[in-house]
């Protein structure tokens, strides 16, 4: 948390454009008012972070929880992740509230939500290893991202199943569950999304870990 008698120092989200993520909705009205009144309170963006996190420990357990009525809140859950995902860029770079950890909360706390709403995706279909797999491929896609950005390149952010890309399939998956428990009792909506982020997560991080070798090769 930043002290209010330090000067702010910009954290990773403040990094140059071409290191940050590329997000359509932050030109949204909305979310330019939001963030706006945020920058107003006390809320830090590292805060706002750290809530991302809970929004998907909610959600993943309404998730392995099960039930027309779960499913769908776990949908919310997931789209109020992206939300403070969203703001706390907004906060830290548009409001000028970065911190010097803001790096650490930029990246880490997004570990931790993928993997709670993905493991229990795993033991929501009865296949515990397929979130397990799913989760860690999530982490490999951001390694090679943030190894690229080690290594003096510009982040990519791109890939068939980005961040945004995997929690999209997430929601749809949830929200077509729903309606598959109500028809018909089953889970293959589930079970397909898991299968889905697993290898669109390993495409994503060979065609990332391409692209550093292509940038790379081209600096000889």
């Amino acid at each position: 948390m930043m002290d209010p008698a330090t000067p702010a120092t910009p954290d990773a989200s403040a990094a140059p454009a071409a290191d940050r993520r590329p997000i359509a909705t932050r030109q949204a009205r909305w979310a330019q008012r939001l963030a706006a009144w945020l920058s107003t309170t006390p809320v830090t963006p590292n805060q706002i972070s750290l809530l991302s996190v809970a929004w998907a420990a909610i959600g993943g357990a309404l998730l392995l929880h099960g039930g027309i009525a779960a499913w769908i809140g776990a949908a919310l859950c997931v789209q109020f992740r992206l939300i403070c995902n969203l703001l706390d860029g907004m906060v830290a770079v548009e409001g000028g509230k970065g911190s010097r950890v803001g790096a650490l909360y930029n990246e880490i706390p997004d570990r931790f939500a993928d993997t709670a709403f993905l493991v229990p995706l795993g033991y929501a279909v009865g296949v515990p290893w397929l979130g397990w797999a799913a989760a860690l491929a999530a982490m490999l896609t951001a390694y090679v991202r943030v190894f690229g950005g080690a290594l003096g390149l510009a982040q990519d952010f791109g890939g068939v199943m980005a961040k945004q890309r995997r929690m999209a399939a997430l929601t749809a998956a949830l929200l077509a569950q729903a309606a598959e428990h109500a028809l018909w009792g089953t889970r293959f909506s589930l079970l397909a999304a898991g299968w889905i982020i697993l290898m669109g997560s390993l495409l994503t991080a060979a065609t990332r870990t391409a692209g550093i070798a292509r940038l790379l090769e081209s600096r000889s």
